[in-house]
This record gives C-alpha cells, sequence and structure tokens, in this order.
C-alpha cells in the first residue's frame, strides 16, 4: 500500500524567520567554500604552511610574512573555520525557540555545530601528524558530511515537523538507497585515490602506499554504475510524477559534470584546479542525494489510496 501526503489536512507549517532562512543558506555555503579551501592548502602544497596548531607558528598565533603564500593560504582555512563555527553557531540560536515544534531542524544545526567543532580538532591532528593521508581523508569525509546536513537543514527548513511517510514505492525507495550506498562507495575511493596520488599538501608528507593508478579505475567503477542507478531513478521518477523528480534531475547533472571533470583530470595529469573542482562537486552531488532521500518521504498527514 502506498502512502500519499495528504495537503488539504495538514497543519499549517511552523513560519520559519527570513534571517533563519538566510544564515542556514550561509552555513551551507560557508561549508561548502571551506572544502574548497581546504582543496587548496592541499593542492598548493601548503599543508604545513602553519606548522602547528592550535597557533600557527610557535610563537605566532597568525602567519608571518616569512612564512609565504603557503603560511597565507594555510591560516586562510583556519580562519574560515572559524566563519563557519559562527554561522553554525548562529543558526542553532536561530532556531532555538522552535526547538519544541522543529525538533529535527534543532537536531541538524546541533549536528552541525558539534561537527565543526569536531573538525577543528581533527584539522589539528592533521596538521601535527604531518599529514597524514588517512587523517586528511577522514577530515574531508567529515566536511562532505556536514555539507548534505547543512543541505538536510534547507530540504526540511519549508516542511512542517513531526512524523513523515513513504510517498514512493517502496522497490523506489531501496533504490534509492541502493544507490547511495554507491555513491557513498564512490566518494571513498575517490579519497583513497587522492591520498595515493601526488598532492599530499606538502612534500614531506606521506602517501597511503595503495597504487595511485589502480585506484583510479577502481573509482571510477562505482562511479559509472552510479550514473547508471541514477538515470533509472530519473526516468521512473519522470514517467511517475514521483516527489523525488526534481532534485533526481538535479543529481543527474551533477553526476554527469563530476564524470567528465574526473576523466579530464585524469587524462591530463591531475591538473590541480580540475582536482579541486572535483572535490567540491562530490561535497553537492552528496548533497542533492541527501535531499532525494528526505523527498523519498513528506510529513504524515495523510490518507491511503
Amino acid at each position: 500500500m502506498l502512502i500519499t501526503a495528504s495537503t488539504p489536512t495538514a497543519p499549517p507549517t511552523t513560519r520559519v524567520p527570513r534571517l533563519l532562512r538566510v544564515v542556514a543558506w550561509l552555513s551551507f555555503l560557508a561549508e561548502t567554500l571551506i572544502i574548497g579551501t581546504g582543496g587548496a592548502v592541499r593542492l598548493t602544497g601548503s599543508g604545513l604552511g602553519c606548522p602547528t596548531w592550535p597557533t600557527c607558528t610557535a610563537d605566532s598565533l597568525v602567519a608571518t610574512p616569512e612564512m609565504g603564500i603557503h603560511g597565507v593560504i594555510e591560516f586562510g582555512n583556519r580562519t574560515l573555520t572559524g566563519l563557519v563555527g559562527i554561522l553554525a553557531l548562529a543558526v542553532v540560536i536561530l532556531v532555538w525557540r522552535m526547538r519544541r515544534t522543529r525538533r529535527d531542524l534543532f537536531v541538524l544545526a546541533l549536528i552541525v555545530l558539534g561537527g565543526v567543532v569536531a573538525q577543528a580538532i581533527v584539522g589539528g591532528i592533521t596538521v601535527l601528524t604531518g599529514l597524514n593521508p588517512f587523517i586528511v581523508g577522514f577530515h574531508y569525509v567529515v566536511s562532505l558530511i556536514l555539507v548534505c546536513v547543512c543541505a538536510a537543514f534547507l530540504a526540511r527548513l519549508d516542511e512542517p515537523g513531526g512524523a513523515r511517510v513513504r510517498v514512493v514505492p517502496a522497490w523506489y525507495a531501496r533504490l534509492t538507497h541502493l544507490t547511495t550506498g554507491v555513491l557513498a562507495l564512490t566518494i571513498a575511493f575517490g579519497v583513497l585515490t587522492t591520498g595515493a596520488g601526488p598532492h599530499s599538501g606538502d612534500a614531506a608528507a606521506g602517501r597511503n602506499g595503495f597504487n595511485a593508478e589502480i585506484l583510479e579505475h577502481v573509482h571510477a567503477w562505482p562511479g559509472y554504475a552510479l550514473l547508471a542507478l541514477t538515470v533509472t531513478l530519473a526516468v521512473v521518477a519522470w514517467r511517475r510524477g514521483l516527489s523525488t523528480r526534481t532534485w533526481v534531475g538535479v543529481l543527474l547533472a551533477a553526476e554527469a559534470v563530476q564524470i567528465l571533470v574526473g576523466l579530464y583530470q585524469a587524462r591530463n595529469g591531475l591538473p590541480e584546479l580540475a582536482v579541486g573542482v572535483h572535490m567540491v562537486l562530490a561535497a553537492l552531488t552528496a548533497a542533492a542525494m541527501t535531499v532525494v532521500v528526505l523527498r523519498l518521504k513528506a510529513p504524515a498527514h495523510t490518507e491511503t489510496s
């Protein structure tokens, strides 16, 4: 039996303050931007531009002229972490009054704030371990997850809280979750591939020991499977008018661009800009996938059909 949302019987949605909407979008953009600046740190060899943590050097909180451009880039990324934290805290404060009626938004906001704090600590560990590639990869994955949580917050902002019910066929929901798993696998192999490649963040930093050329192919296999699964989801969603159709289209477009960028960088010696774009696009693709999963359900003011 398929459950469908019944709009006429749904209670009015809690009014979302305009300021909360603006700050939530800024938080999402900042979380995405810090992936880009973090990539710039690694791709320019600035990973140890500030060799200590939490200060930049043993004697200075900020980068010094003697540290050159690498110090500026690394310290700039650390400074952006502060902005990300301020925005995450602002979202928590703005959603505080809604914490009982919109517990879902409050919990998501707390996850982002806690994640930012944890990320700062992991960033420090990354520096103190000399850019260990596994910790660097974990640092990226957590940043990507925070982008997804911010996307979930934005997706739920204009919906009422409370229970939700499935509004797509069960097989379609299972296929969507399978697609999510394939996306996660693609990203995981992408992180390992980067950790084996030439962009270590510093000339003295080690690599993870895997064969980068082999991993490039292994990374591509689930990527193509992901595209095929998403095409299937998109065709079904548009033919049946499912609630996921718009965001599956966005997801499909993001994947197509991501594959093109991946092919370009693999065939052109991994140019820094292309690698950086690939990293950011992976986060945006995961964010789109998050919204697709959320669209499998709707508020539980329902009728059966």
